[in-house]
């Protein structure tokens, strides 16, 4: 089984909302249910990957940089037995560890894409990385130039790929490659119960975003660009940073799109079921 919604039909219905003035929503999420009910919601695109998975698990999605599992079989997992049987209408989207050296990653790409995935994206990605570690990783073959290079191919083969990036470098190395969609990576999110306390401000985060958008409009104009992370918690925080930066065409949600409606809701329900007086005994 290949993914059920060419590139082409992808890019089009994004186009075609943009061109709406209705910003694209990609909901990045970690279990069946809440990729089926953002997908009902509206949602342009449903992507699952191993970060995802420890979100839904009440823990920090950073869980997923750590070497506790086999990022790209569980995202392999995830899709063919709790997303793509229960999302039908809406493309599905592989985040994968790229720098993966334990597989011939070309051909696990086919197994992505037969599996049903729509397309594939970078994470966890080496861009949130810095330091001594990444430029370790860099140094041994494992750094972003890999992602760049699977992407690519994935580009190559026809599928549909976004990439996370923290700088304009990465972006335009990224769109170089024929990455479709190109996401500001503005780091950990801030907001619920586990979310990061120090996060980039809103006026750092427009400067990332502007300096993104200003390196690939020379070249690579026709990208989707869209941003995720840092200090957009809500609808409306994101509705206030396109007011800064009016050039983004939509939003990418990891906490905002699951943990954030399931930590408010359920525990809500909860209180009310609690605040239920039992009748006397009669």
């Amino acid at each position: 089984m290949a993914g059920k919604i060419s590139r082409e039909a992808i890019l089009s219905r994004l186009r075609t909302e943009i061109g709406a003035g209705r910003p694209i929503y990609d909901a990045l999420c970690g279990s069946g249910i809440t990729a089926k009910i953002a997908a009902r919601g509206g949602a342009d695109l449903v992507t699952t990957h191993s970060l995802a998975y420890f979100r839904m698990q009440g823990l920090s999605s950073m869980a997923g940089y750590l070497p506790i599992c086999d990022a790209n079989a569980l995202t392999l997992e995830l899709g063919e037995r709790a997303l793509i049987n229960v999302v039908r209408d809406c493309p599905v989207i592989a985040g994968l560890l790229c720098i993966d050296p334990t597989r011939d990653m070309g051909r696990f790409l086919e197994k992505i894409s037969n599996a049903g995935f729509d397309g594939v994206m970078n994470c966890p990605t080496v861009a949130l990385i810095d330091g001594k570690f990444r430029s370790d990783l860099e140094e041994t073959g494992m750094g972003f130039a890999r992602e760049v290079d699977v992407l690519g191919q994935a580009s190559r083969m026809g599928m549909f790929t976004k990439a996370f990036c923290s700088s304009p470098e990465e972006a335009l190395a990224m769109a170089g490659a024929g990455v479709d969609n190109i996401i500001v990576h503005f780091g950990n999110s801030s907001g619920g119960i586990i979310g990061s306390t120090t996060v980039l401000s809103d006026e750092i985060a427009h400067k990332h975003a502007a300096a993104v958008i200003d390196a690939l409009a020379q070249k690579y104009s026709d990208r989707i660009i869209t941003c995720h992370g840092g200090a957009i918690e809500t609808p409306s925080d994101f509705e206030r940073f396109l007011k800064a930066e009016p050039r983004l065409h939509g939003y990418v949600g990891g906490s905002s799109a699951e943990r954030f409606p399931i930590e408010t809701s359920v525990f809500e329900a909860t209180r009310k079921f609690k605040s239920i007086k039992l009748p006397k005994a009669r």
